[in-house]
């Protein structure tokens, strides 16, 4: 069917008193608005569904959460694995979280499954550490991490706490793609799971044991730090507020300021035009009261908290914005410095970073004897490789990818802000101790390993004509095997699609220069774009960025080319 077909089959089925029938009715001979809401089931893509929030197919509604949650149910059963484990589920701040976990808790309930249920919103990191803690079969999280206020989406995880993968992932979509949308799901109320102890509430002793795990990961003692120290944080009007107050108050931090405007939930960002700490849009807030309270660090986190971005006093009055690789390094060579100094480094340490993360944080490593492997993009992928290579010997130091995001300890499998956060504000405290600044730092980092450079550009293309460009764009690359990209000559492609050495398949190339420079271009598995990531490394900061610009200079000519 096609998608008008697709609309009329909706009206037809849904009852009257739906709102979604009359919100369907609204958008009657809006062909556009037809087509995109039905051109396509919303995919079942990176661990999930994400989505706008609305009636039809390709939305986020009761239809499709609640067949998606109906097909992980089937699988589980099939699965082999103890249902009466359960499954964890976490919610975030948006429009529909609350309802929508809460449909998942009763539908999983309905069909056997122990659904163990927070009150409250939580960071997705704690819901990892949950599902490890708890020794659950699975676990699923509703959140649209940084997407506008329009989003919504569905995590899953498996019983390792990462996002789902490999046959997982396969077999829960076939699992939910089997099922009408239409049919009834098996549920039961809310009130009589609880009643008969198919679904449990969970609070402050989760809340206790994941914040014990924080504390845990400090790397330093008090008397190495300076506890006065000024930060602020912005938790986005997300999930973050409260754990990372907590954590502040018991580290002693006491300069720790949260922005007001955006502490408390708010569904619609008021504050900000979408709550992505990538966007430097999102720290406006937070650097007016940084500048107002002498701040030398400042902290967001996304709506759910796995996501933190980092801007540092550039000692002229404002704040330096500090990428995702950037942060990596910091972290890294902050953690690899202490472990060694205090002797907790352990044997065969390993770092791992998806393909592309600049290498950064590869030359620190390498430094300090620290072995590192690379993934696809996703922490799926990333934290994926923790039991593989601990089977070989390894002990986990670090992951990250260059999109504002890492996994501090082996205990959290996911992106884990409010951790890095904690280890941010810690580090800040050491270097004021040691009397530097984090700028400084950084530079320190540049001036013994190299200038790196990087730059991160998305082409955003909406809907079914958009996703046939980022197609075409894709074959443009692939199947062209241009060699060279204006004065940059091609060394090697390389064409992730079929996959590369150990690494899975991915639709994702990357174009290494031979001055050592390289880019690397995938669609999003998230968001109507197609995302370019560039990297240099020389021995001046000038002549790094300089590279960079040329590439996207000439990237962009070649895009241009493609409609």
């Amino acid at each position: 069917m096609n998608a008008q077909e697709t609309y009329e089959v909706w009206l037809s089925k849904l009852s009257l008193s739906d709102p979604m029938h009359g919100e369907l009715e609204e958008i009657r001979g809006n062909e556009a608005e037809i087509t995109d809401r039905f051109y396509q089931e919303i995919v079942f893509g990176t661990a999930g569904l994400r989505g706008i929030c609305g009636a039809g197919t390709n939305r986020m509604n009761e239809l499709t959460v609640g067949r998606a949650t109906q097909g992980i149910a089937n699988y589980i059963l099939k699965s082999g694995e103890d249902a009466s484990r359960g499954v964890v589920i976490a919610y975030d701040c948006r429009y529909h979280s609350r309802e929508f976990s809460e449909l998942a808790a009763e539908i999983l309930a309905g069909n056997g499954i122990k659904a163990y249920l927070f009150p409250s919103l939580r960071p997705t990191p704690e819901l990892s550490f949950a599902i490890r803690k708890l020794g659950t079969v699975s676990g699923i999280n509703m959140t649209a991490s940084h997407n506008p206020k329009e989003y919504n989406g569905y995590k899953v995880y498996w019983e390792d706490g990462a996002q789902i993968s490999g046959e997982v992932s396969d077999g829960m979509l076939k699992e939910i793609q089997a099922l009408d949308l239409f049919k009834p799901v098996q549920k039961i109320s809310l009130s009589e799971a609880v009643d008969r102890g198919l679904i449990q509430m969970l609070g402050e002793d989760m809340d206790e044991a994941y914040m014990s795990y924080v504390l845990g990961m400090a790397l330093r003692p008090d008397d190495q730090l300076d506890l006065s120290v000024p930060v602020v944080y912005t938790p986005l009007n997300g999930a973050g507020s409260l754990p990372m107050r907590d954590m502040a108050k018991r580290r002693g931090f006491v300069n720790f300021t949260i922005v007001p405007e955006q502490q408390d939930p708010d569904p619609d960002f008021t504050t900000v035009p979408f709550p992505n700490p990538e966007n430097p849009k999102a720290f406006e807030l937070a650097e007016k009261l940084g500048r107002e309270r002498g701040a030398e660090v400042l902290i967001a986190t996304d709506p759910d908290s796995d996501r933190m971005a980092v801007e540092v006093a550039d000692g002229r009055g404002g704040y330096r914005a500090l990428n995702g690789n950037q942060t990596g390094a910091l972290l890294i060579a902050y953690k690899a410095m202490a472990m060694t100094e205090n002797g907790t480094l352990p044997d065969k340490p390993v770092m791992i970073k998806s393909i592309v993360t600049g290498n950064f944080g590869r030359a620190i490593c390498e430094d300090y004897g620290i072995d590192v492997y690379e993934a696809l993009t996703g922490f799926k992928n990333i934290c994926g490789r923790i039991p593989e290579l601990e089977a070989k010997g390894y002990h986990y130091f670090f992951g990250y990818e260059e999109s504002i995001g890492c996994a501090p300890g082996e205990a959290v499998r996911d992106k884990d802000g409010i951790t890095a956060g904690m280890l941010i504000t810690e580090m800040a405290a050491y270097y004021r101790k040691q009397g530097m600044s984090m700028a400084e730092a950084l530079d320190s980092l540049y001036k013994k390993y190299g200038y790196f450079a990087e730059d991160q550009v998305s082409v955003v293309l909406k809907g079914q004509a958009g996703q046939e460009r980022i197609g075409r764009i894709m074959d443009a690359f692939r199947k062209g095997q241009p060699q060279s990209f204006g004065e940059f000559k091609v060394a090697e492609i390389i064409d992730y699609i079929d996959g590369w050495e150990d690494i899975p398949a991915q639709n994702a190339l990357k174009f290494q220069m031979t001055d050592g420079s390289w880019f690397a271009m995938r669609p999003s598995g998230t968001e109507p774009k197609i995302k370019f990531y560039y990297y240099a490394r020389t021995d001046a900061a000038d002549r790094s960025k300089a590279k960079v610009e040329g590439m996207v200079q000439a990237v962009n000519t070649l895009i241009d080319q493609v409609q």
